[in-house]
């Protein structure tokens, strides 16, 4: 059997109408759309699927759109969603099975699971997401004043993220959130965790969890990049506060290590001169600052603090405004860093 993916989708899309009444029963045809309220097959009029239209390309059939969300995909994304499915040979062998295919056997190494929360879980996870613009996960960040991230390949969106909660019982089915992902790689950029923010559609926010955040994978020494490392690095605790600087300082690579600790046992790249270190302004943060500090100056890197005006660099961001911010992080700046980090507008 050699039906590939693009066969399939191609099949599906010849049955659109028959795949929206199958895995979208609560929506009904109006017009050339079938109408419902999410891809979980959640009553509604939010999400609509093109049941006209050629098997692929430009107005295809079974391409969707959740208007509430910014979602969009095909038929395998949809039955991916409604079935919530986490891998993508689950979702094209549930694909055989209404198409009346046979299905396709794995090589036996596939069938393996991945042990829960280990870096080859996490790197499973992150080829799972797509990436964040026009999703969730883009309005989360805006919210948060941080723009222009959508094709950050550090970060990416998962619209069914599973959630367990502290005191579930283990056999418990897991809930699914949405959630905002981010690759920790180490210095070679080698993905070796996974920082999960859970959503909640209704707001954008962190969902209504305790806690909404969680990592794994192997998070030690590592941390999310955003811009490659040359011989200035500036390294933060939270995402959002070190997103932050990238906002006020567009030229200064970053590294978000995730918390306090693992700030102050930050690997430090070769070849750098100069580290700028954003803590939060807390007891740990200072901490893992004078931390940190003392690991660099042992191998001869300068150590410059950069310090926040409020309690981390996204409420400084929220409240300042991003003009704002770069004025106030410039004045922290080493005098020779200051044409190469303010050459162009924020």
């Amino acid at each position: 059997m050699t039906d590939t993916a693009s066969d399939i989708t191609r099949r599906l899309a010849r049955e659109a109408e028959a795949v929206c009444r199958h895995y979208l029963s609560n929506g009904r045809r109006q017009g050339r759309y079938w109408i419902v309220g999410d891809a979980r097959n959640t009553p509604g009029r939010s999400l609509y699927v093109r049941l006209t239209g050629p098997t692929h390309g430009p107005g295809a059939a079974g391409k969707w759109t959740d208007a509430a969300t910014g979602e969009h995909g095909d038929l395998l994304d949809l039955i991916a969603s409604a079935r919530q499915l986490h891998t993508f040979g689950e979702t094209l062998d549930e694909a055989r099975r209404f198409l009346s295919l046979p299905r396709l056997e794995p090589p036996r190494r596939q069938r393996q699971s991945a042990p829960a929360g280990s870096p080859e879980a996490a790197r499973r996870l992150f080829a799972m997401g797509r990436p964040v613009a026009g999703t969730l996960a883009e309005r989360y960040l805006h919210r948060r004043r941080l723009i222009g991230l959508g094709d950050a390949p550090a970060l990416r969106f998962h619209p069914h993220c599973y959630y367990w909660r502290e005191d579930q019982p283990k056999e418990a089915p897991p809930e699914t959130w949405p959630a905002l992902l981010a690759k920790v790689t180490d210095g070679h950029g080698n993905l070796t965790g996974v920082h999960r923010t859970w959503l909640d559609p209704a707001t954008a926010r962190k969902a209504p969890l305790n806690p909404p955040r969680k990592a794994m994978g192997n998070l030690l020494g590592h941390g999310v990049r955003i811009g490659a490392a040359t011989d200035i690095l500036a390294a933060g605790e939270g995402l959002e506060s070190t997103l932050s600087l990238r906002m006020g300082l567009p030229d200064l690579p970053i590294i978000a290590a995730l918390s306090a600790n693992h700030l102050a046992a930050l690997i430090l790249p070769a070849g750098l001169r100069r580290l700028y270190i954003a803590a939060d302004a807390d007891e740990a943060g200072a901490m893992a600052a004078d931390k940190l500090t003392e690991r660099a100056d042992a191998v001869g890197i300068e150590t410059i603090r950069l310090a926040p005006l409020g309690d981390d660099f996204n409420e400084d961001l929220r409240k300042l405004g991003r003009d704002k911010l770069q004025v106030h992080l410039s004045q922290q700046l080493a005098t020779a860093d200051l044409s190469r980090l303010l050459s162009c507008d924020p």
